[in-house]
Order: C-alpha cells, then structure tokens, then sequence
C-alpha cells in the first residue's frame, strides 16, 4: 500500500511540476516570450483543441457548402439538378406514351384495323332489364321524381327536342366505286373522278397527318369538331401540312394515284367517329 502510495505521489508531481517555455532569438540569444506549463495544462490544451476541431469539422460538413469540397461528398446542387431531371424525364415518358398510343390509334384509322360494332342505342334499357349480367337499381323515390320531371317538361314550350344534325361538304364530285362495306372492312368510300382534280376538307379542322405512307401513298387526316376525323387516301399531292387548320370546300390534296393499293386516279375517303367508321353517304352527295 505504502508503494502504491507513493507512486500517485509521484504521478501526481510529475503533472503538476513546472516547464518554462521559452522562445529565444537565434542570433542575439534575446528572450522573446515565455511561459510556465506543467503535463497537466498540456494534455487539457490538447484534449480541447481536439474536441474544437472535431466540433468545427462537423459544423463545416454538416452546415456550409464547404462541404463539397471534402472527398466523397457529392454537390447540393448537382443533386437538385438530378432530382429535377428526373422529374421532367418522368414528364417526357409519359408524354412520349400518350403519342405513341395516338399514333398507334391514327395507325389504326389508315390501316383499318378497326372492328365496327353495330348496335340499337334506344334498346339498350330493355337489354339491361332482360340480361342479368347487367342491373340497373333505382329507388322509390328516384322513380317517382323521374315521373314528375317528365310531366312537366313534355309541355314546356321552353324545351324543344335537340336533334343533333351538321352538314358536310363533299371532298370531291364522282362517280363511287366501291361504296362502303363494314363486313368486308372496307369503312371507305372509293370515288373515280379525273386526276389532279382537287381535294377539299368535308368540314372546318385541323390536319393531324400529313404524309406518304407505302400502301396508300399521299395520306392527310382532318380532325374536326364533335370528335370527326376524315381521311383522305392516295392523292397526287398534299397542299397541308400537320397542324395546319383549314376551312370547310379548302383545298388540302390533288387526287392522284399513289401507293400500293391502288387501280386509278381515286379519292379514297374515310369518315370516323369516336373511333368508330361511319358511311360517309349517311352525310355527303359525291353525285
């Protein structure tokens, strides 16, 4: 115990017994400054200008942009730049797959791969009330009110019946070839009329194709109001471009007789609506 005793002893003198530091000139031997230090107020000094190092090198990484220079640290604003790109990477493959299924949908309309689906619109509540798979629930009340609301308009001399009509001007004047058959899916109308003879839109639109394609030649595809897409097939020449709007009677094509599938100056004519084709002498006298 006594030796244990005397070894703190010792330790301890040995921390607290004093140094003088002192900073000499080399030449003349004159004392610049000096100071008294002991083990124990160096190992303190140390220790604490540790921790401030490690204190201020955290704050530097963790609060400036001084950090971007340590290695292995990327750059804030390389990485807000990244993030937005991903952002607008996302916009564009979105919008890159709506047109992709557009033009897989004008595709369709030029190549006619297209099934027509006939159907009677003014039985489809009968059909509903006969076929199980289809169910059609209405309350009391709902019955009921329907009832009031339909004595009272039938005599409202405010309400006429709204009977949706619009008239289309014929593309060209000829005789028809080969008229429209959905069977043999043919949702066209062929009419022979002299070359070169001109090509005009059926109603007021705008192009949304406008170009040469192998089977059909010289192709131009209106877009018109209440969801009307006419197609116009193997002209001479095309006097539209895609995005162009043009007027009802505006001359867009020559007809001519270009493409593959072809057997004489013709306009192939095509009347579309939503999605589905549709004869066009239902609406235009080609005579």
């Amino acid at each position: 115990m006594a030796n244990k005793e005397k070894g703190t002893k010792r330790f301890k003198r040995k921390l607290l017994h004093k140094y003088r530091l002192v900073i000499l000139n080399e030449e003349t031997f004159e004392e610049r400054f000096s100071f008294k230090l002991n083990r124990l107020n160096v190992f303190v000094f140390s220790t604490l200008f540790a921790l401030f190092l490690i204190l201020t090198t955290t704050f530097i990484i963790a609060f400036t942009p001084l950090r971007e220079y340590i290695p292995g640290y990327s750059s804030t604003t390389l990485k807000k730049k990244a993030t937005e790109l991903t952002y607008k990477t996302d916009s564009l493959q979105r919008s890159l797959d709506f047109n992709e299924k557009y033009l897989a949908s004008i595709k369709k309309v030029l190549t006619g791969d297209v099934k027509s689906i006939d159907f009677n619109k003014d039985s489809l509540i009968e059909v509903a009330k006969t076929d199980p798979s289809v169910l059609i629930r209405t309350s009391k009340k709902d019955s009921l009110l329907r009832q009031q609301v339909t004595k009272e308009d039938k005599y409202n001399p405010l309400i006429a019946p709204q009977v949706q009509e619009f008239a289309l001007f014929a593309p060209v004047k000829g005789a028809i070839s080969e008229p429209y058959n959905s069977k043999a899916k043919h949702y066209a109308v062929d009419v022979v009329t002299a070359k070169d003879s001109p090509v005009k839109s059926v109603a007021d639109g705008t192009v949304i194709f406008s170009e040469w394609t192998g089977q059909t030649g010289y192709v131009i595809i209106v877009k018109h109001t209440n969801n009307l897409i006419s197609v116009y097939k193997h002209n001479a020449m095309l006097t539209k471009e895609q995005g162009e709007i043009v007027k009802a009677g505006e001359v867009i094509a020559t007809v001519g007789n270009t493409g593959d599938l072809t057997t004489g100056p013709h306009l192939h004519f095509e009347l579309w609506r939503d999605g589905y084709p549709i004869n066009p002498t239902s609406f235009i006298d080609f005579d």
